[in-house]
Parts: C-alpha cells; structure tokens; sequence
C-alpha cells in the first residue's frame, strides 16, 4: 500500500535588500509546492526578525495553555531576539496575500451589465488586457473609457500584474475602479504567479465565470494551462458542459473571453481542437477574445469562420471596442 503523501511547510526567505519583487526562483518554488497542497510561507528579512514574529503569534495564541517553564523560555527567546535585531525589523512581503480594500468585483460588475443593458438589442463594451507595470497608461486608458458615452461595459483579459504581487493587483484593481462603467477581470498567466491566484479570485472572483449582457452571453475562462502542470482542469470543460445545458433560451449570441488561445505555448494544445467543439455548442457562437500576445490580431484558428482577436498590450496604447447587434458583431482597434 503506497504512503500517504506528507503535508510539507515550507518557509521560503528572501534577504532584506532593496528590491521591488521577490526573485523568481522563489516563486516557481511557491507555486510548485501550493498545487500540492503544501503550506508555504514567504518571509523577506532577517531569520531573528521571523523567530519573533512566530514567538509573538504562539505566545498570543497559547499562552493560558503553557506551562511557567515554557512561558519564561518563551519569553527569554524573544528578548535575545529584540536585542539582537535593532531597527526595521517588519516589512509587508509581495505575496502577503493579505488583500486591502475592495473585493468580489466581478460579481458584482455582472449583476450590474445585466441590469444596465436589459432589454437592448445593441450592446458596446471595451476590452483591455495586459496592463502589469503600465500603471500610467493603464490611467489614460480608463480616462479614454469614460469619455466615451458609449460604452456598456469592459472586460480586462488578465495579466493586470507582471509577478503576481498582492500591492500589484491592488493597485490595478484602483486604476480600474476609476471606470465609470461596470468591468470584470480574467485571470492572465502572470497573476497565476506566487500568491497571485489567490488573491485575484478573491480580488475579482472565480477563474471560470460567465454573465449576460441583453440577450448575449459572455464566457470568461481560464486558460493558462502551462501555471497549473496538469494538476487542475484548465479549460474546465466541466465549467463549459454546466454553462451550455444551463444558457437561457433567450440568449442569441456568445462571445467566450480568454487570457491565452488555442495553438499558444500556454496552453494544453492537445485539446484545442475539442476545445472549440465545445465553444460550437454555445448559442450563436460570434467570436472569441484574448490578450497574451501584447499586439493586434485576427486570426480564424481553426478555419471554421468563428475569429479569434486580440487586444494590444495596454503599453501599445490601444484597446479594442465590440458593437454587437442581433445581426452579428463589429470591432474597432482604438487608439488613445
């Protein structure tokens, strides 16, 4: 019989030099261990400054249940710790995971697309993608937005972050609360780094989501299929089979919304082909949108007449807008 396999908990520590982001090594580390459901910890600084951060919590915690003996030693240890450790000794680490501010985003935003465009036959939305590190330009690109009075909603296809820091998404989830208008993010493979994940889910919601917009529904997916080494169905087809018996027989339309496409190294090629089977079987299939790729393009995949297209980097300075009507879709490239 074989063993069960052995909870592991990992700390992973960083030196206290200057930098902006912890190194990379450490976060294939984080990530390998997480989907095997290990504990990890990230600590940047000394090792003493860590020892009394954990004296600190077990004495709050434990200390009606300890023994006298225990307690001094406890206490002994943590005053050997101060005294050696001096000045700055706390400093919040990128992947803290501790999320301040707004929450749940994405829900929200879509119980507001489907109030706001009720009844419409025409819907217009933005899609922007890729904004991680471009926070001026992330700020013009919503300033653009809200000049228009034409816009129902956006969509931001994923990678709002470059490392998957917490102060990363934070700050991007910020910019785009500046929308005036309703918008819902997608999980992009670089916020699958370190603690990002996590935090993204509970930042905007699940990876795997849809919402409806007059009579069109929208799918958004994961499909960063090369973060999760096989170790979680990415594409859900699970997700997509509840979506297609559970679709309302007044939608018309579908658009599926996604970081990576079919036929990128991300993503699990061996089931592109029924990948999009299963995209065929969405009501009115019109087309399929992503980022990734940090340019312009169209392109019909799968030579089956259903486009693939994506939005620029928002470092390009451009965005794509959809005016979809019951007769079909249109799309204009924007510059701002």
């Amino acid at each position: 019989m074989a063993r069960p396999k052995k909870k592991l908990n990992i700390l992973l520590i960083e030196p206290n030099y200057s930098n902006k982001y912890p190194p990379i090594g450490l976060m294939k580390i984080a990530s390998y261990h997480r989907s095997r459901g290990h504990n990890v910890v990230f600590y940047k600084g000394d090792l003493r400054a860590f020892v009394i951060e954990r004296i600190l919590r077990t004495l709050h915690q434990n200390c009606t249940k300890m023994r006298l003996k225990q307690l001094k030693f406890s206490i002994c240890l943590l005053l050997v710790c101060l005294l050696l450790q001096g000045c700055d000794m706390f400093e919040a680490h990128p992947y803290d995971a501790q999320v301040r501010g707004e929450t749940g985003i994405n829900a929200r935003s879509a119980s507001r697309i489907a109030q706001q465009t009720e009844g419409k036959d025409t819907i217009r939305f933005a899609f922007i993608s890729d904004t991680q590190r471009w926070y001026d330009e992330t700020k013009k690109a919503v300033s653009d937005i809200n000049r228009r009075q034409d816009i129902d909603f956006v969509i931001h296809g994923g990678d709002l972050s470059d490392f998957g820091a917490t102060h990363e998404l934070e700050m991007q989830r910020d910019i785009l609360l500046r929308l005036r208008q309703p918008w819902v993010a997608l999980l992009g493979n670089h916020d699958c780094l370190g603690t990002g994940e996590s935090v993204h889910q509970r930042i905007f919601g699940p990876s795997n989501s849809y919402f409806i917009a007059g009579r069109v529904l929208f799918v958004c997916l994961n499909t960063n299929c090369m973060e999760y080494d096989y170790s979680e169905p990415v594409p859900d087809f699970g997700f997509l089979e509840h979506v297609i018996t559970s679709v309302p027989d007044s939608i018309m339309h579908t658009v599926v919304a996604m970081p990576v496409p079919p036929f990128d190294l991300e993503f699990h090629n061996t089931v592109a082909r029924v990948f999009q089977a299963y995209l065929h079987q969405l009501p009115g299939l019109l087309c399929c949108i992503y980022g990734h790729g940090h340019r312009y393009a169209v392109d019909d995949l799968f030579d089956d007449g259903i486009l693939y297209l994506q939005t620029p980097c928002i470092d390009k300075r451009g965005y794509l807008v959809f005016t979809l009507t019951p007769d079909g879709y249109e799309h204009q490239l924007v510059a701002f």
